[in-house]
């Protein structure tokens, strides 16, 4: 096997995606001319400049196997390794298909899905459940990691701890109800909100920073999983990799999915795991008017220690620890089927 030095030659392409949403019914989105119809009919000639410029760069490096994501951006490159004939494997993290990925799937040498297969509309002959790859610092954390970790953090590490987080973007109706629960939360537990960029300024006119009991942060790059780890319990958004991260810890879990996203596909992520009592949802326009909500879940959550227990081993079976190598293993076998 050949050394690996660690970097990755980066070409980009022109591409473009296809505007639609789940909360609007398809009039409402055909009389909105600047922000849907417009750049829809835009993308439309990226994805034609970005399906030449891709067939001309696998024409000339000419692969033994194209990998894609299902991002808008596979679509131009997918066809092209198609009529190329090159073998293509795509992953598939989200329980709701995406569009790229639904075409693609008709030319795809092997599937690889981050939920079981039951979920999906592929061609079972071809598809994998391998799940979602996710850093190898995600495990379980014992009862007395939990309690170091928490003291390092600056808690005391005998009181329960909530983690909410709303992504990388933070999440404005789930920020909201922190903000106005906050009071009565920190009699329960301590809280560790993750903001988001966007929201952080107006989050700290809104709560307290001297409150040993609660920390705000914009967004976390180094240590997300022993902030994770240690809590009770997190509060999170249901994209697919964020869900698997958590199951990788086994984490008493309540998901908000973001119901507005194209095709509702982190509503169906949450109902996959739902289905089996492993995490509990809340509506985010249920949260909207009634923030309490949210506080009303963590407390039963907090005083129910069979309820927690039964939760983190449901959710644990969803792990895929080896997920990365099997898909590894996927595209390879794509090599090796050519």
């Amino acid at each position: 096997m050949g050394h690996f030095d660690g970097n990755i030659q980066v070409d980009t392409i022109v591409s473009g995606k296809l505007r639609r949403y789940h909360s609007l019914s398809l009039l409402q989105q055909l009389r909105r001319l600047r922000t849907i119809v417009f750049p829809n009919l835009r993308d439309m000639v990226f994805v034609v400049v970005g399906f030449i410029q891709s067939f001309v760069k696998l024409l000339i490096w000419r692969p033994d196997v194209v990998f894609t994501k299902g991002g808008f951006v596979c679509l131009p490159i997918g066809y092209a390794a198609k009529l190329l004939r090159i073998p293509l494997v795509i992953h598939d993290s989200d329980a709701h298909p995406g569009l790229t990925n639904r075409i693609l799937a008709k030319w795809a040498t092997a599937i690889g899905t981050g939920a079981p297969l039951k979920f999906y509309p592929y061609p079972t002959s071809i598809s994998h459940y391998v799940g979602v790859p996710v850093v190898a610092d995600f495990t379980p954390y014992s009862d007395e990691k939990r309690r170091v970790v928490k003291e390092q953090l600056g808690f005391v590490p005998t009181r329960p701890l909530t983690v909410v987080t709303g992504g990388g973007l933070g999440a404005q109706r789930l920020n909201e109800a922190v903000a106005t629960t906050l009071r009565q939360l920190l009699t329960h537990t301590n809280v560790i909100l993750i903001s988001g960029e966007g929201q952080y300024d107006e989050m700290r006119t809104l709560t307290p920073q001297d409150d040993d009991r609660y920390q705000l942060h914009a967004f976390v790059s180094k240590g997300m999983a022993d902030m994770l780890g240690a809590a009770d319990i997190v509060v999170a958004r249901a994209g697919a990799t964020t869900i698997l991260e958590l199951a990788a810890l086994a984490k008493p879990t309540i998901l908000v999915p973001n119901g507005f996203l194209t095709g509702g596909h982190q509503l169906k992520n949450a109902a996959v795991y739902a289905e089996k009592h492993a995490v509990s949802i809340i509506d985010e326009q249920e949260l909207e008017k009634t923030p309490t909500l949210l506080l009303d879940e963590v407390c039963n959550i907090l005083a129910d220690k069979d309820r927690q227990e039964a939760m983190a081993s449901a959710f644990h079976e969803f792990a895929k620890p080896h997920a990365a190598h099997d898909m590894a293993n996927l595209v390879l076998g794509a090599v090796k089927h050519k």
